[in-house]
């Protein structure tokens, strides 16, 4: 088994085990450093898959922004008490008769699928220089829009947060 294989097969595992850590934890906390491995493991992905516009994308802003804005939500908001967020039925049953049918699909079509293997036709080329020349030149305005609508939600968000309640 080659090296880039075995390093696909733990950045897999680690961002499967990390989501499952994010889904079935009963702590938020525990949840969000888990979903900080998961994010991390699909940056490792995308460092595999020679993307490496997006590995730091995601670093940046998946671990660099939204984490941090997701702890500092539960850091926020430790004070509140007695939330139930509880839903009324739980259907177990049927869940698992779909996810047996979908796993039981895909099996098929794994073991099923006459997988053809390519030689290596391409050589990696980095990927940043194209996107950054393209964002600052012909998508400036929607990039530019797209950060002003953000602020702005920002901004909004903020003044929610700290608006008094009146009793």
């Amino acid at each position: 088994m080659e090296l880039t294989t075995i390093v696909f097969y733990v950045f897999a595992a680690i961002t499967l085990i990390a989501g499952a850590i994010v889904v079935f934890s009963r702590s938020i906390v525990y949840s969000a450093f888990a979903l900080l491995f998961a994010f991390f493991g699909v940056a490792g992905l995308y460092v595999l898959l020679m993307a490496d516009f997006l590995a730091v994308t995601q670093l940046m802003i998946y671990v660099g922004a939204i984490l941090v804005l997701l702890i500092f939500g539960v850091m926020l908001t430790t004070r509140v008490i007695d939330v139930q967020m509880r839903t009324g039925t739980i259907h177990v049953l049927p869940a698992l008769l779909i996810v047996a049918a979908l796993a039981g699909v895909l099996v098929h079509v794994l073991v099923s699928t006459d997988w053809k293997v390519l030689p290596e036709l391409f050589t990696p080329e980095e990927t940043a220089p194209q996107i950054g020349t393209a964002l600052l030149t012909t998508y400036v305005l929607p990039f530019e829009v797209a950060s002003v609508i953000l602020l702005v939600a920002l901004i909004g968000a903020a003044m929610i947060a700290r608006r008094e309640r009146k009793v």
